[in-house]
């Protein structure tokens, strides 16, 4: 039997769970359930019996964030794909279609975002194999989520009575797709019990989705088939091609094929499945203490009541309220009514108006070498945590503005400057002039941590003239 073929997007920038989703590092890529983070959660969930490696579909700026969590995984994976722009989900469903049936002809793809809570991995892997026969039958097939509540924030599936030929009977035609329901009508909606809502998880058959976007939108199919040709392998990115894509129309796979399609039907998935959309959701996916407080991190409650209270490093204390977010990050704080989490997106708006940089990145910032921290900075002066992980390379480099100090905490750094390649291990420090060029680089089997002292009229991030640079950046 041929392997079902995963496709995770890797998109998205998570508003509404700012503070610790940003656009620098979204939701797909935190941890809110223990260790792993919600994209190593979704590769776990596609590995194993029946699946080919995944192929996790990224954009540019998170390429190198997307391939350290999946390589900490120690899984498979296929080479990335690198979205020039985002162009919505029809563009990456055809991209898969077109790559699977070079590759895999009559192969099947499992479309499905990075970003959700599946608490049952064995029961999701179990739902896919009943609905293969439909996708090999030439179905597209969605996973319609059993409501327990009426939801306001979920489109829904009318499903049908017929069900889908050559398929086990659980997987039945759509009857028709429900835009985001009032309360009202979402009250409803789950009391006639044959309303589900839509998932956003996709199976089909690669040949079923080209033939559909053939006579649906040509013009579509037509550019990403360009942009598929055109694409170049750089180790182990894909590109797209540039200009192909970005002339692309942004449409979902929703409006471009679901809703005009013949051809498709919709499993009914006894899961419990969130996609996290606020941080109301965080608050109900995890297990409450007896006065339904979740208390993540450093969070005390006194006399709190059916609040989600997380501190990653400030102690936060609670006295005397109740249905409160307070999520605490090390740059950025929010309080919010529970009820109205979906506002944290207009609260954000306000953050980006004000010309706050915690917005858009965190004060840990992530490169392909590893990452840095700004601890304290000041006029004319700046201090931050370097953390290279082994092999890490920085580019070679120099600053028009200023000078740095560098001390090793931990590890060894091989150190270039000017002409000079010398060594560092812990409790050592070296001094790079300003108008030098020079590298860091980590030779050793375990994490560098360097303190960085900088001094000089200008510290911004833009003051870096690359020479040479290991990562093709500019």
């Amino acid at each position: 039997m041929q392997l079902i073929t995963p496709f995770i997007m890797c998109g998205g920038t998570g508003t509404r769970l700012w503070p610790i989703s940003r656009a620098s590092m979204p939701k797909q890529f935190q941890a809110f359930f223990g260790e792993r983070t919600l994209l190593q959660d979704t590769v776990v969930r596609v590995t194993g019996t029946g699946f080919a490696p995944p192929v996790l579909v990224a954009n540019e700026a998170h390429r190198f964030v997307v391939a350290d969590q999946v390589e900490a995984l120690g899984t498979p994976r296929a080479p990335i794909v690198l979205e020039p722009e985002g162009r919505n989900t029809a563009a990456v469903a055809f991209v898969a279609s077109l790559l699977v049936e070079q590759q895999n002809p009559g192969g099947l793809v499992l479309l499905l975002p990075s970003d959700h809570l599946v608490k049952n991995p064995s029961a999701f892997q179990a739902l896919v194999e009943e609905a293969a026969p439909a996708a090999r039958a030439g179905w597209i097939c969605l996973f319609g989520i059993a409501p327990d509540r009426p939801e306001t924030g979920y489109g829904y599936i009318e499903i049908g009575d017929e069900a889908v030929p050559d398929a086990t009977s659980s997987v039945r035609r759509v009857a028709r797709f429900i835009e985001k329901p009032a309360l009202a009508a979402a009250e409803r909606l789950v009391a006639s019990g044959n309303n589900v809502w839509n998932s956003g998880i996709f199976l089909f058959s690669a040949a079923t989705m080209l033939e559909e976007a053939e006579q649906l939108c040509p013009d579509l199919i037509a550019g990403v088939r360009e942009a598929v040709s055109g694409a170049t392998n750089d180790a182990d990115f894909l590109r797209l091609g540039t200009k192909a894509f970005q002339e692309l129309q942004s449409i979902s796979i929703d409006y471009a094929i679901m809703e005009r399609s013949q051809r498709t039907a919709v499993l009914r998935a006894e899961l419990d499945w969130s996609d996290l959309g606020a941080w109301d959701a965080i608050h109900a996916a995890h297990v409450p203490d007896q006065q339904g407080n979740v208390l993540l991190g450093k969070a005390v409650g006194y006399d709190t009541r059916n609040s989600l209270i997380r501190s990653d490093h400030h102690l936060v204390a609670t006295v005397g309220v109740e249905n409160l977010v307070v999520i605490a990050s090390d740059d950025a704080i929010l309080v919010a009514d529970k009820s109205r989490a979906q506002g944290v997106k207009e609260a954000l708006e306000l953050v980006r108006l004000k010309g706050f940089a915690e917005a858009t990145t965190h004060s840990e910032v992530h490169r392909p070498w590893g990452s840095y921290r700004s601890l304290i900075a000041g006029d004319r002066f700046q201090v931050k945590l370097i953390t290279v992980k082994p092999g890490g390379r920085l580019s070679l480099q120099l600053h028009r503005h200023r000078a740095e100090h560098w001390i090793v905490v931990r590890g060894a750094a091989q150190i270039t400057c000017g002409e000079r390649v010398f060594m560092l291990y812990e409790n050592q420090s070296t001094f790079i002039p300003q108008g030098d060029t020079h590298r860091l680089e980590n030779p050793g089997h375990i994490p560098l941590e360097m303190i960085e002292v900088q001094s000089g009229s200008y510290l911004g991030e833009d003051d870096i003239i690359r020479v040479e640079d290991v990562y093709g950046r500019g």
